[in-house]
């Protein structure tokens, strides 16, 4: 975060649906924690000003009805994906963040990945693919010239996944990597060319793919626009230094100036050009006319209140104006912010979450998640410092009558 510190249905047997639900129900009872739904009561979500340091507590009002684990459909998911953030690893002696504030677990966190993917390996309904959000490995490889060894490392342990992996870019791959590294890498994704922003020459790392027909995920490039990655010749790396000098007067660009959402313009975050916006546009009017859920997944959060001011995208307005303008979308998952944050945009049902990062997980726990998807809803098995969570989708006309379940 700060600097330098498929398509596979599920068929099973009525045995084997029987036994997922029995392991998903067993496993949110054995956390010890109460499980988080999103439409419930009115529940307090915790994140940190930056700043300070403080604790800063969010509660956001929700209806009575409140959806749990238990509420989960009594059929199996259409499929599934795993999920995880901000690894960060680095061959390097536990550190602090900026601040000082919180531990950083950099040479333990890929054993934490290998767990994670362990974990999923042997799960009794695997993952169809999994999401990884972004700085794979910490910025401090690159000043101990290192980059390449740990990037070696993380893509060793990633080699033994039980499903595809589709990366994301973050601020600490370009840390590390010039975009045209990044481009000719095993953390390029992408796939062909008609399914992403490639096809038109571009160098932006966005595409989508389909896990499930009905199903898109659509993933973003938030340093398209950014003093990371780009050349200082470029039109890009231009324009975000002068969006970076008119909201930041620090000699140090990393340092947030001013209050609440301007402390964003920092040059650990990033924007959305307009090319990938409409871009973006134009493939979510396609999946409004084809009645598809889409699932945005990006490195930056878009939503001021599902993290700090400090994380988000720098035109995150832009941005939610097009999620709203659209019905397709039904969640957003981000990372960067190693605190994580959930927020429910009650004028769309959209669901902004954003994962606890690895990097800052004491080796005795973990933070990486399994979410299965419904008709109606995906849940989200959290483990260790990740929540569970079920995520309605926000109901459109053509849809059945929950209660019907």
């Amino acid at each position: 975060m700060l600097p330098l510190h498929f398509t596979v249905v599920f068929d099973l047997t009525s045995v084997l649906e029987a036994r997922f639900l029995f392991l998903l129900r067993k496993a949110a009872l054995q956390a010890g924690k109460p499980i988080s739904p999103v439409t419930s009561g009115a529940v307090a979500w915790p994140n940190i000003n930056k700043r300070s340091g403080r604790r800063r507590t969010t509660t956001h009002s929700r209806p009575r009805s409140s959806p749990t684990m238990s509420d989960c459909p009594r059929q199996a998911p259409l499929f599934s994906f795993g999920v995880i953030a901000d690894v960060q690893y680095a061959d390097i002696d536990d550190g602090h963040n900026f601040l000082r504030t919180r531990k950083r677990y950099y040479r333990t966190s890929v054993l934490l990945l290998r767990q994670a993917l362990k974990s999923w390996a042997e799960a009794a309904v695997k993952p169809d693919f999994v999401l990884q959000l972004g700085d794979i490995i910490d910025g401090f490889n690159r000043r101990h010239e290192a980059s390449e060894r740990a990037l070696e490392v993380v893509l060793r342990e990633l080699s033994s996944s039980p499903a595809e992996v589709h990366h994301v870019w973050g601020n600490h791959e370009f840390y590390n990597f010039s975009r045209t590294r990044l481009l000719s890498s095993a953390l390029n994704s992408r796939p062909d060319a008609e399914r992403s922003l490639s096809e038109s020459g571009t160098d932006i790392y966005a595409y989508h793919f389909s896990p499930h027909p009905g199903f898109s995920f659509i993933v973003l490039d938030a340093y398209d626009l950014s003093a990371l990655g780009r050349e200082e010749s470029s039109e890009q790396y231009k324009e975000a230094m002068l969006l970076l000098r008119q909201h930041n007067d620090n000699e140090d660009l990393n340092q947030p100036a001013g209050v609440g959402l301007q402390r964003r313009f920092v040059k650990f975050n990033g924007a959305f050009s307009k090319e990938q916006l409409d871009w973006l546009d134009s493939l979510l009017s396609l999946a409004d006319a084809r009645g598809e859920r889409v699932t945005i997944v990006c490195h930056l959060p878009v939503h001021p209140d599902s993290t700090d001011p400090n994380c988000l995208v720098w035109n995150f307005d832009q941005l939610l104006t097009i999620i709203r303008s659209h019905s397709s979308v039904v969640c957003y998952m981000s990372g960067h912010d190693h605190e994580g944050g959930y927020h429910l945009d009650q004028e769309t049902g959209v669901h902004h979450v954003t994962l606890e990062g690895v990097i800052e997980t004491p080796p005795d726990s973990n933070a990486f998640g399994t979410v299965a998807v419904y008709d109606d809803r995906m849940v989200l098995k959290g483990n260790g410092r990740i929540p569970d969570r079920v995520l309605l989708f926000p109901r459109r006309q053509s849809d059945p009558d929950r209660t019907a379940e």
